[in-house]
């Protein structure tokens, strides 16, 4: 398997590749600092992505003073991809083109993908097969599972406020430790 430089593959296992996404059904947004908390990454770098179009908002964009941004589930997993591939040294032209087709992909096609980088080139595995065929050439790989990526993101979120995106509701998340959540909930019902 050779890389062209690209960030595209010669051979092998997949490279990215685009794929129509399933329309968003989002109903619950995440602002800043909630997927800076989920994502593990500081809030510099969510707004030096989002203003140089990394991992821009998909709910909403902060236009103008005072606008706050909104994230949807699907863009925490995704700038949590973005740390770990930055974590390990992946090329920021690489990563970019990881994002995009990250964007593409149907809910159930990121639960079951892996991807893998030599550092050069970022591949999508869908198989234990392609997995083992990368690791057969012989060079350093790297893998991360996006299904559970996206079990950790679901599990820190949900310790964490959302917000309604038809509403702008605060969700509160069930953080047993936050006894203000748990007195708003109690109140709620």
């Amino acid at each position: 398997m050779r890389s062209s430089g690209d960030g595209t593959a010669v051979g092998g296992a997949f490279p990215l590749r685009s794929e129509a996404a399933d329309p968003g059904t989002e109903t619950v947004g995440y602002r800043g600092p909630t997927a800076c908390a989920a994502a593990g990454i500081t809030y510099r770098q969510l707004d030096y992505w989002a203003r140089t179009g990394l991992v821009e908002p998909s709910v909403r964009a902060a236009y103008g003073s005072g606008a706050q941004r909104l994230y949807s589930f699907r863009d925490v997993v995704v700038l949590k991809i973005v740390k770990r591939f930055l974590d390990t040294g992946v090329a920021l032209q690489n990563i970019r083109t990881a994002v995009r087709h990250l964007r593409t992909r149907g809910v159930q096609d990121l639960e079951r993908m892996t991807l893998m980088s030599d550092g050069a080139t970022v591949y999508e595995c869908s198989s234990p097969d392609e997995v083992v065929s990368l690791l057969q050439g012989g060079q350093g790989i790297f893998g991360i599972a996006v299904g559970v990526v996206w079990r950790d993101v679901e599990a820190a979120l949900s310790q964490l406020h959302g917000e309604r995106i038809d509403t702008g509701e605060t969700l509160v998340g069930n953080n047993p430790a936050d006894e203000l959540a748990r007195r708003r909930r109690d109140r709620a019902v």
